[in-house]
């Protein structure tokens, strides 16, 4: 029975009446057939996970559709490329809505087969795991931002620390693990990684052997929240740098990680170019990573990065929930733009951070992430970094952390709980 309710399933409803085909991107798990079984009950829905299915589409596509009649449901759609030039000429030769939805957990794939066939026939969007609003049964679907506008807003409803904040973040957000509460976390993820990651991810990394495979993600899951360093995960995993490009570009395909884009305008020269790596699911993450329990987590020495990892997935998927596109509104800074004076006088680089930066028009909102239950200004020092940027203005910047309540510790900055994502 289908019982956790989607934030973007109106988004997909409304889009159905006006678009002749969607297709929506995820990683395997995060529940993209379900949630099309949900919204369109009565629409036929075979899947390219089932191999005869599979080689009848890509030995003839005609023949596919004429026994599969559109409206139809295609799940895994990115194994068979060759369906999606007979789904252009299906798409161009009728008026009406609503006639394919597909589903793909290979979103770059995807992309490159969408721009050549159904470029401008395909609305696309993109389902996550399961957000915190989604888990506590909070209907506001707004993309965060920390200005007045969404912060009234927002306290319209539970906006609190969750009580349980470190088993939410440590469960992860498959929704699996919440429509079956039963289901044991290990038993989930050991199951996960077996089935999916070894078999499907695997299959596309082409490792060399087992072993080479386990200390790739295990090498990568230990850096979640860290500046992407390719020669360090190399050197560790005994591969060549060439080779974990690749495979960590197959890992953001596959949506099992996000790169944090820098924020790098022109006016600060001496900003890093390169991005932050984020786990997608903080479950999966906990799993590799071997902290087992709850406890071990919250008291160990990754607690700060995952957590932090949680907050940046957390404002991600209230972007997507909202059938938004993220990739060019949110970004982190590191560099040493920043002067002041040290003991001696003398003007000094400075080097700083800022965990996220979230672009809303010509505003700038940056945001810090603690782990802490006593946020002070000072955390925030760096913020002031983009009041030179051209074109753009410094709007109220945020620390989200562990504090119970809504805190202002300047009238440009704000302390928030974890609850108004």
């Amino acid at each position: 029975m289908y019982s956790i309710k989607r934030h973007i399933a109106p988004i997909i409803e409304r889009r159905a009446k006006n678009s002749k085909a969607i297709l929506l991107t995820g990683p395997r798990q995060v529940g993209k057939s379900t949630l099309f079984r949900h919204i369109f009950q009565d629409v036929n829905q075979v899947t390219f996970d089932d191999d005869l299915l599979l080689a009848q589409a890509t030995e003839d596509p005609g023949l596919f559709f004429l026994n599969n009649p559109m409206p139809l449901v295609i799940d895994e759609v990115q194994k068979c490329p060759a369906i999606f030039n007979r789904m252009k000429i299906l798409l161009d030769n009728t008026e009406t809505y609503g006639n394919i939805f597909l589903t793909g957990s290979q979103k770059l794939q995807l992309m490159e087969e969408i721009s050549e066939s159904l470029a401008g026939r395909v609305s696309i969007m993109e389902l996550e795991g399961l957000s915190l609003r989604e888990i506590k049964q909070i209907e506001f679907n707004r993309h965060f931002v920390p200005d007045e506008s969404y912060l009234q807003e927002r306290e319209k409803q539970d906006c609190t620390l969750p009580e349980d904040i470190w088993t939410l973040i440590h469960r992860g957000s498959y929704p699996e693990l919440y429509a079956n509460p039963e289901r044991e976390w290990i038993d989930f993820y050991q199951s996960y990684v077996k089935t999916y990651l070894e078999r499907d991810v695997n299959k596309l990394i082409k490792a060399s052997n087992h072993l080479t495979f386990v200390k790739f993600m295990t090498a990568v899951a230990a850096r979640t929240g860290q500046i992407l360093n390719y020669a360090n995960i190399a050197d560790q995993v005994g591969v060549s740098e060439i080779t974990i490009k690749e495979w960590i570009s197959i890992l953001e395909k596959s949506g099992i990680v996000f790169l944090l884009k820098p924020y790098t305008p022109s006016v600060l020269n001496r900003a890093i170019k390169t991005p932050k790596l984020y786990f997608r699911d903080t479950g999966l993450c906990c799993y590799l990573t071997r902290w087992l329990t709850p406890d071990t987590l919250k008291n160990g020495s990754m607690a700060g990065a995952i957590f932090e990892t949680f907050v940046i997935n957390e404002v991600l998927k209230s972007f997507s929930n909202e059938g938004m596109d993220y990739d060019f509104d949110v970004f982190y800074y590191s560099g040493k733009d920043r002067k002041k004076k040290n003991k001696n006088g003398d003007i000094v680089d400075v080097e700083g951070e800022i965990d996220l930066i979230i672009q809303e028009g010509e505003v700038l909102h940056p945001i810090e992430i603690k782990m802490s239950t006593m946020p002070q200004s000072g955390m925030a020092s760096e913020f002031d970094v983009l009041d030179g940027i051209p074109d753009k203005r410094r709007g109220l910047g945020a620390i989200i952390c562990l504090i119970d309540r809504k805190l202002y510790l300047r009238e440009n900055l704000v302390a928030l709980p974890v609850g108004y994502i």
